[in-house]
């Protein structure tokens, strides 16, 4: 029986992840301080331990000999290409800091524990700043930059920080968004759009333009369903859905639904529900792709 330690949890990806790979959990400690990620993740694993802020870490009452793998994937906003590209200069960006804090802790009563860490792809600046200061706080570490359309229909590169050795990249499944579309639609409440060339060869097919939004582009492209999703983020402030193309015939688009966006992230079906639509999106959208993960921690738990 393992016992995991969970922060930054979201939705508890990391306990669906252990599920598929047959691994028997006798403890997950969560951290986590988000109400509507807390909710999924009591609905679907009522037994998990909630720590509340990661911040205060100190105070936890928990063995930290007793842990076999910290897992987490740190705030993005203050890395990411989409963001202020802060760093650590933004608060968010300190509590790198204090993930590498929680796992030197446990590396430390359990020399023998792994961990994960997860982000965003980011300027190489910032990519070769996490890793060193990884390596400086906890010795050896392996970076692996992984892609989610190896095992799902998103188009989602990601950095994983770990000391697990041996890991290879995932099998190509061949997933585009036509394996993960539960239903076509009804016209009747589809929108209009305009038919636009695209490259085949790309991973996502960007086949038209939604002519009923207005905003940035990047809100009012559309994807054929031969390709993949673009990456989906928390799609809050109106239209951010990824959109696919419902007809080319009479061209009309619809939005992705929440358990399309399930599928991308390779949760189970109605993994989510329980919260409102809005919830839901933003959950997965800051969730990891479980898939990925699984495949990851496999290297770790396989014998």
């Amino acid at each position: 029986m393992k016992t995991i330690l969970s922060l930054f949890d979201g939705i508890s990806g990391t306990q669906v992840a252990l599920d598929r790979l047959g691994v028997k959990v006798g403890k997950y400690y969560a951290s986590e301080i988000d109400k509507f990620p807390i909710s999924i993740t009591q609905k679907n694993y009522p037994n998990t331990i909630q720590l509340g802020s990661v911040t205060d870490w100190q105070d936890w009452d928990i063995d930290w000999s007793s842990i076999d793998l910290v897992v987490g994937g740190f705030p993005c906003q203050a890395w990411s290409n989409a963001g202020l590209k802060q760093g650590d200069k933004d608060p968010r960006g300190m509590l790198f800091w204090t993930m590498l804090d929680v796992i030197k802790k446990v590396l430390a009563n359990n020399p023998q524990a792994k961990f994960l860490m997860e982000n965003v792809r980011m300027k190489k600046e910032f990519e070769d700043y996490i890793t060193f200061h990884t390596e400086e706080a906890l010795g050896r570490v392996n970076k692996h930059l992984i892609n989610s359309a190896l095992v799902s229909a998103q188009n989602r590169k990601r950095f994983y920080w770990t000391n697990i050795d041996g890991i290879d990249q995932p099998e190509d499944q061949g997933l585009v968004l036509s394996d993960i579309l539960m239903n076509p639609g009804q016209l009747l409440f589809d929108r209009p759009c305009e038919l636009k060339d695209f490259d085949p060869k790309a991973e996502c097919h960007h086949a038209a333009t939604a002519t009923d939004i207005n905003g940035h582009d990047s809100l009012k492209r559309v994807y054929a369903d031969t390709g993949k999703s673009p990456t989906i983020n928390t799609m809050g402030g109106g239209n951010r859905e990824p959109k696919v193309l419902v007809s080319d015939l009479i061209p009309t688009y619809r939005k992705l639904r929440p358990c399309e966006c399930e599928a991308l992230q390779t949760f189970p079906q109605g993994y989510t529900e329980g919260i409102s639509n809005s919830q839901r999106y933003k959950c997965l959208g800051n969730s990891f792709t479980v898939s990925v993960v699984s495949h990851i921690l496999n290297y770790a738990f396989s014998s």
